[in-house]
């Protein structure tokens, strides 16, 4: 059986649980999410492999990029992604890496970016799902109304991802439409 390679890092606002896979980071996620099992599942299913506890160098990239982003001194990432989903899941979360570093959309205003507003559900549902938290940045998607809506480290974490984004110079801080 193939093997996904996991390893673990504290961050200021929790643990993530990161996943390397042929030499790309296949998971970044909040480790005591809710979802974390169907995630997990997700992954090791249409990799088909299981879980592993190693660090690779793709995972020590990560945690090293994690803590400049922490420090305030990252505003984008370098990394070899593998996103793991559906067509449609993979469409949103590339979407989500064009939303800028301290902007913020809305779930409609992702949509309509992709050509589908009529796909709001589907394009929250695909966000939720995100299994690279952070790297793609779910967090900067909001309601329409402005509000905080969920997130899979917890409405407190993206609060805080979105100070620490908006607290810096190279921030956009501003709606992304």
């Amino acid at each position: 059986m193939k093997h996904i390679a996991i390893d673990y890092v504290k961050t200021p606002l929790g643990e993530l649980v990161l996943g390397a896979w042929g030499g790309q980071l296949c998971l970044c996620d909040w480790r005591y999410r809710k979802m974390r099992a169907r995630i997990d599942a997700r992954i090791t299913h249409q990799l088909n492999a299981a879980m592993h506890e190693t660090p690779t160098p793709v995972t020590e990239l990560a945690k090293r990029q994690l803590a400049d982003y922490f420090a305030g001194t990252r505003t984008h990432f370098e990394l070899p992604l593998l996103m793991v989903g559906s067509d449609f899941q993979r469409r949103v979360w590339h979407a989500l890496l064009e939303v800028p570093y301290g902007a913020r959309a809305s779930y409609l205003a992702l949509a309509t970016r992709m050509g589908r507003p009529e796909a709001v559900r589907a394009v929250a549902s695909a966000n939720g799902a995100n299994a690279l938290a952070i790297i793609v940045p779910c967090h900067r998607i909001i309601g329409s109304d402005g509000e905080l809506t969920g997130y899979a480290g917890g409405l407190e974490a993206k609060r805080k991802l979105l100070a620490l984004e908006s607290s810096h110079p190279a921030s956009q801080s501003a709606l992304f439409d």
